[in-house]
């Protein structure tokens, strides 16, 4: 069991009935937030300079200043009176941006409390919660290492003597704060897992830093160092590994979300000798919840995989099982 998630603009508009669909960073920007990052790569998506995006308000009645609208997207301040609300929702119209884009991550359940989904913490996600905390404790790493997943493909691949061998995954966070240069994994093996013999590959993107683990619980947490520090907003892809084959039969593989958002795919591979009688997904609230939304799924014959996508991910568990003869 793996856990912890900690993730074109054109020429000028001129009173755009209709927004045009934004490109797919200025889209992921638009919906994780928060309000001045969106509206920075909004601006500059579009090219264009301050006075401009002032000028294109004032024909519209509204008078911001070039000071407040820097301001604005520095997030050194926020829009709050009633003609700085009307500002942006003509900041929309004016970027060609959809409607709600940005007003939403000002309104109560779009604004600051609201810009990341609700946690929930890792006493309810997993039993080794304590072990993860205290593991993360020893790195200096927070709960919320500042940083949103975007999209997040997983690959497991299953041994012979049915055992987990290993892990390899394809990332990619957003920065929701300035000066991140790092992403906390952890991984969780199955009962009997040695942690000590377990391997961390930095694969793409990336560089090994420090690894703890717990040999009582199988848990290990390691940093995934970037070469450069992100700013709100930047985007980090890269990939990374877990060598184990340590432990006895798997029978499952499921991924723990302290945040919702992002989209996340897990393929399991099996070997040929080792082909399970049949397959399911699963999800489930907490760590202490009963399991819903189970759905069998058809195992590809051909190159003995099976696999789960989705779109949203909910903060709580997602993974897939198998049953053996």
């Amino acid at each position: 069991m793996r856990l912890g998630e900690r993730h074109v603009g054109g020429g000028l508009p001129g009173g755009t009935k209709g927004a045009v669909a934004p490109a797919p960073a200025l889209e992921a920007i638009l919906l994780s937030g928060p309000f001045h990052v969106a509206l920075r790569a909004a601006i500059a998506a579009r090219q264009l300079p301050l006075h401009r995006v002032q000028h294109h308000l004032e024909r519209q009645g509204i008078k911001v200043g070039v000071t407040s609208l820097s301001y604005w997207q520095q997030g050194a301040r926020r829009p709050q009176r009633a003609e700085s609300m009307r500002a942006v929702r003509a900041l929309e119209e004016i970027l060609e941006l959809p409607e709600e884009s940005l007003i939403r991550l000002l309104d109560p359940v779009g604004g600051p409390a609201a810009r990341r989904p609700a946690s929930r913490s890792y006493r309810s996600l997993v039993a080794a919660s304590s072990v993860v905390e205290r593991l993360l404790a020893e790195l200096g790493s927070p709960p919320d290492g500042g940083l949103h997943t975007v999209g997040h493909h997983e690959r497991i691949r299953i041994g012979a003597r049915r055992e987990l061998l290993g892990t390899d995954s394809q990332h990619i966070v957003r920065a929701h704060r300035d000066g991140v240069d790092r992403y906390v994994a952890v991984h969780h093996g199955d009962p009997g897992c040695s942690p000590s013999e377990v391997a961390v590959d930095a694969v793409e993107n990336c560089r090994t830093g420090r690894v703890r683990w717990d040999e009582g619980t199988g848990v290990l947490v390691a940093e995934l160092l970037f070469d450069a520090h992100l700013r709100a907003g930047d985007t980090q892809l890269f990939r990374y590994g877990f060598e184990d084959g340590t432990a006895g039969a798997s029978t499952e593989y499921a991924r723990g979300f302290d945040f919702g958002g992002g989209q996340y795919a897990l393929q399991v591979r099996f070997a040929d000798a080792a082909l399970p009688v049949s397959c399911h997904r699963f999800a489930q609230q907490s760590a202490a919840a009963p399991r819903g939304s189970r759905q069998e799924l058809a195992l590809n014959g051909r190159h003995r995989t099976v696999h789960v996508v989705e779109p949203q991910v909910r903060a709580g568990l997602l993974g897939i099982g198998w049953d053996w003869e």
